[in-house]
């Protein structure tokens, strides 16, 4: 039988990337996806649900996303889920699931510049260009 093994995500980051790397030296970057869903139950009442997913980034594209994405910035992430399992200290057997990206997708203002509820809604005080188009 075929398997398929693919996710779609978007949604924003609960905190800012974190970028390390393996023992190999190959850069990863690690952050958490908010991804939000509303729905009505039987009762026709209105609901919202949140699903938090840690997203994991490997390689030049890892290091992007830690340049460039930074907490509440949205981004849609491609990639397929993978289970991770490991022994805490004491003894206690653990386990994750996480999206391994292949794919993100910056959305929303670039790193450091004002979002839409910081930006100036007066008129610009920079003169306009000679060849720029005044509308």
């Amino acid at each position: 039988m075929a398997s398929f093994n693919k996710v779609i995500l978007l949604g924003n980051l609960t905190k800012d990337p974190e970028l390390r790397y393996a023992p190999s030296g190959a850069p990863v970057c690690n952050f958490d996806l908010a991804v939000n869903r509303t729905y009505t139950t039987q009762a026709g009442e209105r609901r919202d649900e949140v699903c938090y997913t840690t997203i994991v980034v490997w390689g030049k594209q890892a290091e992007t996303c830690a340049e460039f994405l930074e907490k509440g910035r949205p981004a849609l992430v491609e990639g397929h889920l993978q289970q991770r399992a490991w022994e805490t200290p004491d003894g206690q057997k653990r386990s994750k699931h996480e999206v391994v990206a292949e794919r993100v997708q910056f959305l929303g203002p670039k790193k450091g510049t004002p979002g839409p509820e910081e930006e100036s809604h007066g008129e610009s005080t920079r003169p306009a260009a000679e060849d720029e188009v005044p509308f």
